[in-house]
């Protein structure tokens, strides 16, 4: 009797292999080109033949300067953000789990044992009688015919591989912010000491014009205009020692620790270059990014839901309870026929009112919901590679102009300073070729930081920095 219960609950346990009302999954088109943009702007922003893709480069390869990679290393050890996104893909995981169980029966299993002396009648004297008990139970476990449980699993599961996806994609985040806030305090540093190299030249002509002054060799209003520059330039020095200092707030942040001293850049020259990748010659590659890939994961979610709302429809099969017993001595306790069992099975008839109706309306909806989310996270990844890629295409060109315009604008610096010297031209002249010459040298900074940064970003939009290789961002 004992085997041939378990092998009639093993029979229903059969149900859970039965069919599913959840509709068949197909991948939405890309609403994008197949190819990447074309035109002026992307002339020089093609594919390199010899770098790799994005996705197929580590994080550790493509960032070569030594000091960034222990600062990207400190940030993915210590980062909240990043922590409480794998914390996030920990709760997804158990909620699955959690969500699975229900597909299976709960089993109590209770022993008891008594022993005692007793007068029994007919004889003499005290008998020990001894008393055994065994209970199996089973407690409202819905058999699951028409696969709702089995779909509603499938959505935690999917939801699990969205929230792995998500932190996925908050690494590639941390890794881009990292190397800009990097990048930018480098940059502040540069700007920094061009404002003090320029403070001490222009104190250096102030104080010959003000010796001038005093003989009378040069008129007050000479005077007066290289004080203002001179003044310009403690404002600079000033405005860039707080901007240096925020910096290193942010990459601190960012990093979740302090960054030793010996870590921080010197200037951007000093940095290593950047490895080169190339963006493929399909937009196809973006299928891969971990933010599409999340969005493909909801909508899994959202259509697994849908098979959930549809099983509503049909009856419910469930046990409420299934208590097996057995007692008696030890032979009989494991006599074949010795368990008793009772079943308090339980079928829930759904009744086709407007809220099952509207039940499954609302997972219609919100697959059409998923569905344009994905489509927009498509759109959006291509419109970030599009701005990356013209941005490649012409900020060389841009660099070589301004380092040409800051050779021109010190030549006629020189020239403007001989000429005044020799008395034969205003200072005001010399003012406004040191002032054009200052502007060349900060925009030839600003527009090196954005030839790096837009590197960094077009590896991040790309995919890359999410290998799964990556062990520290794994833990």
């Amino acid at each position: 009797m004992f085997r041939k219960s378990f092998v009639c609950l093993a029979l229903a346990t059969l149900g859970l292999a039965g069919c599913t009302l959840t509709p068949a999954y197909t991948r939405p088109p890309a609403p994008i080109p197949t190819a990447w943009p074309s035109g002026p702007a992307y002339e020089q922003a093609g594919a390199v033949p010899e770098a790799p893709l994005a996705t197929d480069l580590a994080w550790q390869n493509f960032f070569r300067d030594a000091s960034l990679q222990e600062v990207i290393t400190l940030a993915l050890q210590h980062n909240r953000d990043l922590r409480l996104a794998a914390q996030n893909v920990a709760r997804a995981r158990a909620m699955y789990r959690i969500q699975r169980a229900e597909l299976y029966p709960t089993v109590e299993v209770g022993a008891r044992a008594s022993r005692e002396r007793v007068q029994l009648s007919g004889t003499a004297g005290l008998t020990t009688v001894e008393q055994y008990g065994v209970n199996l139970g089973v407690s409202a476990w819905e058999i699951d015919f028409f696969g709702r449980l089995r779909s509603l699993s499938q959505q935690a599961l999917e939801n699990f591989f969205a929230t792995e996806q998500a932190r996925r994609s908050a690494q590639i985040l941390l890794l881009a912010e990292v190397a800009n806030a990097y990048l930018a305090l480098a940059a502040d540093r540069d700007n920094l000491e061009l404002a003090r190299a320029t403070l001490e030249t222009q104190q250096q002509a102030y104080e010959l014009i003000r010796h001038r002054c005093e003989v009378g060799l040069a008129p007050e209003l000479d005077l007066r205009q290289a004080q203002t520059r001179v003044d310009a330039a403690r404002v600079d020095i000033a405005r860039y020692t707080a901007a240096v200092a925020r910096d290193k707030n942010a990459l601190n942040l960012l990093a979740g620790t302090p960054v030793p001293a010996k870590l921080l850049p010197v200037s951007l020259k000093a940095i290593r270059p950047l490895a080169a990748v190339s963006p493929g010659l399909s937009s196809e590659v973006l299928l891969q990014r971990p933010d599409i890939l999340q969005a493909e994961h909801g909508l899994k979610a959202a259509n697994a839901n849908i098979g959930a709302a549809r099983a509503a429809f049909f009856p419910r099969v469930s046990l409420t309870s299934a208590v097996g017993t057995a007692s008696g001595d030890l032979q009989g306790l494991f006599a074949s026929d010795s368990f008793v069992w009772n079943y308090a099975p339980r079928l829930v008839l759904p009744i086709f009112d407007a809220r099952t109706w509207a039940g499954l309306k609302v997972t219609q909806v919100e697959r059409d919901m998923a569905v344009t989310q994905y489509d927009k996270a498509i759109q959006t990844a291509f419109r970030e590679v599009a701005d990356a890629l013209a941005t490649k295409g012409t900020i060389s060109e841009q660099v070589a102009a301004q380092q040409s315009l800051l050779s021109a604008t010190a030549r006629t610096y020189e020239l403007a300073k001989a000429r005044y010297d020799k008395g034969i031209d205003l200072y005001l002249n010399v003012l406004d070729a040191q002032r054009s010459l200052y502007n060349a040298q900060q925009s030839l900074i600003a527009l090196q930081l954005v030839k790096l940064t837009n590197e960094v970003r077009l590896y991040a939009v790309l995919g890359g920095g999410s290998t799964a290789s990556n062990q520290l961002a794994a833990q």
